[in-house]
């Protein structure tokens, strides 16, 4: 389900935050349903239970995810989402586009491939 790359540069629960986020992005984790505890998950990953816990407060701050008290915390509807992350993903998006169409590639090849990718949803 999740790994932790001691190489990777990133922080540990940085790695935990973006591989939790991409679960239930990608649906793994429909909406509404609950995400690991953070102790099971410290336990699978040998990682120190704070370090999960930081990866879960950022994706509540974010809105990917809510707690509920005594009941663990839970995958957010896409909706919840916080809109500053959307216009922070729009940002990315925009710089990219801008980065291909200097290499070359025509905006019609972007659409195209947007297209495609929401074929494989």
């Amino acid at each position: 389900m999740l790994q932790v790359n001691y190489r990777d540069s990133r922080p540990i629960y940085e790695q935990v935050w973006d591989g939790l986020r991409r679960l239930i992005i990608t649906g793994v984790i429909p909406a509404g349903d609950k995400l690991p505890s953070v102790r099971s998950l410290s336990s699978s990953l040998a990682i120190n239970p704070n370090t999960i816990q930081r990866a879960v407060e950022a994706l509540e701050q974010e809105g990917y995810a809510y707690t509920v008290p005594g009941k663990g915390s839970f995958a957010a509807l896409p909706t919840d989402v916080d809109a500053g992350r959307r216009e922070e993903l729009l940002t990315k998006l925009d710089s990219i586009v801008q980065e291909l169409e200097y290499l070359g590639l025509k905006r019609e090849d972007l659409a195209e491939r947007i297209t495609t990718q929401e074929g494989k949803e």
